[in-house]
């Protein structure tokens, strides 16, 4: 590829769309009864129905419609009331019927957004098209055998949403965050697990690059089945060169389906791309339409948890955190629910955050665990929060002896644990200045460093006090008692 100078790129416009796939976490599939379990040995989740037998017929799975109704309430859509299937014809070998069941005309939700927040703070608002049910194909296994292709059919049938945005992503990081935020949005409402090493979360990337100024879009390649938010800014910074590069050598894009090699960070040709007439899209024959009342729609937003957006601007506005603090209590389900319990036992959120990021995170990475697996109370960490806020336990030894003990015997009092460890801070003044003057006696060479001017030795004595005292001190109090001891020295 002939290399292009940065003042060409400056010229061109990134112009991109996405396609995500979610496949919906229903205990059947989307038009019969067959287990939609994930892991299953070959074609053992099957039946008459979703490997295409002639005469069967698909029923609608209301749990889909359940999920899908979700998804367009947190992206602000309009809901379809009446919504009505289709049939896209192809032939793929992984596709037993040739035909996938999905929605054309009358997709269920309408219009919508997806708020993202890039690296430099500011937010754009993604537009969404529409967002459609339909079912997934099987799969082909291509590595286990020298000289046939295999065929899986346990994911035929698997609900999926397809989420369809506008063409208003400029960047590889926009379209990266707008894929996070999607993933985030599902994992919260409870309907995909958004794993997308796995595929239960796949993107189909639509790009295409145009002159600055230029209100035609070009001619678009689409890039299928990125796996990985990585991926899917690798795919669109190399089609961005690629397309550029093609068009100022005097070239055509041509519009085709487009593979990413991983290995290489680069695309190849899959095929040329389908249009929809490709397709032959006509109304399913064999299922109703479905009617969602007001009613219904009601029902579903009354059941909704909070959503991540809602979080985050309640942590920056209401509680005072940063904008990192909200970002992070926010990019876990779990994490979040646990915090906005927390909150409910304690006013100082500060503190409440900076244990959730640290030593609770740190604990649950170590560990492999969950926050419901490891036991961890709300109120019994308020009340280690309590005790360091009321001067009566030393933070670092809460985060390092009480906190880890407290895991190992839920149930006990926060106080009368410490109290058993020994942890409570000595009231003694008596003992304090004498671990100060030990300190101060152990390191005379210090001392003379630290009347010359020398402030940075402060840090070893404090060390070397918090060591002999056992962590059973006051911070704040100990170093005006050092610094008074130091002066006198």
């Amino acid at each position: 590829m002939t290399e292009i100078s940065d003042r060409v790129i400056e010229q061109y416009e990134l112009v991109i769309g996405l396609e995500v796939h979610a496949q919906l976490s229903t205990q059947s599939k989307a038009f019969c009864s067959d287990s939609a379990a994930f892991g299953a040995l070959p074609n053992h989740h099957v039946s008459m129905v979703s490997i295409g037998h002639p005469g069967t017929l698909p029923f609608a799975n209301e749990r889909m419609v359940e999920y899908a109704v979700k998804m367009g309430l947190a992206c602000g859509c309009e809901i379809n009331p009446y919504n009505t299937f289709a049939r896209k014809n192809y032939f793929y070998a992984d596709s037993p019927r040739g035909y996938q069941i999905t929605q054309d005309q009358q997709p269920i939700c309408i219009g919508g957004r997806v708020v993202v927040r890039l690296s430099d703070g500011t937010e754009k608002a993604i537009a969404i098209h529409h967002i459609h049910m339909e079912d997934d194909a099987g799969k082909s296994i291509h590595d286990q055998d020298d000289k046939n292709s295999l065929i899986d059919l346990n994911r035929a049938g698997v609900p999926l949403l397809e989420i369809v945005s506008e063409p208003d992503m400029r960047s590889g990081e926009e379209a990266a965050q707008y894929l996070s935020e999607i993933r985030k949005l599902v994992r919260y409402l409870d309907i995909c697990d958004g794993n997308m090493e796995e595929g239960s979360l796949r993107c189909d990337v639509n790009i295409s690059v145009r002159k600055k100024g230029a209100t035609e879009y070009g001619n678009r390649c689409e890039v299928k089945n990125l796996n990985s938010l990585r991926n899917v800014q690798r795919a669109i910074e190399h089609e961005f060169l690629r397309q550029i590069t093609v068009i100022e050598n005097g070239g055509h894009i041509d519009q085709n389906t487009l593979n990413f090699n991983a290995d290489t960070g680069e695309t190849s040709v899959l095929r040329s791309k389908e249009m929809a007439n490709d397709y032959r899209y006509f109304p399913e024959p064999d299922l109703v339409p479905v009617s969602i009342s007001p009613e219904y729609i009601a029902h579903i937003k009354a059941g909704m948890t909070a959503l991540p957006s809602e979080l985050y601007h309640k942590y920056i506005s209401d509680l005072g955190l940063t904008d990192y603090d909200a970002s992070v209590l926010t990019s876990d389900k779990e994490l979040a629910l646990f915090f906005e319990q927390l909150i409910l036992h304690t006013t100082n959120y500060k503190s409440a955050a900076n244990w959730m990021m640290g030593p609770v995170k740190s604990y649950l990475n170590e560990h492999s665990s969950t926050l419901i697996e490891s036991g961890l109370n709300p109120q019994d960490l308020a009340d280690v929060i309590a005790l360091v806020d009321g001067g009566k336990i030393n933070n670092s030894v809460a985060a390092q002896k009480l906190f880890p003990t407290l895991l190992k015997h839920s149930g006990k009092k926060v106080a009368e644990l410490a109290e058993q460890l020994n942890l409570l801070i000595s009231e003694n003044s008596d003992d304090l200045q004498q671990f100060i003057q030990e300190a101060l006696q152990k390191h005379p060479d210090k001392v003379k460093e630290y009347k010359k001017g020398k402030k940075g030795v402060l840090g070893l004595f404090m060390g070397e006090i918090m060591k002999r005292s056992k962590g059973k001190i006051d911070p704040q109090k100990t170093n005006q008692l050092l610094l008074k001891a130091l002066e006198n020295a």
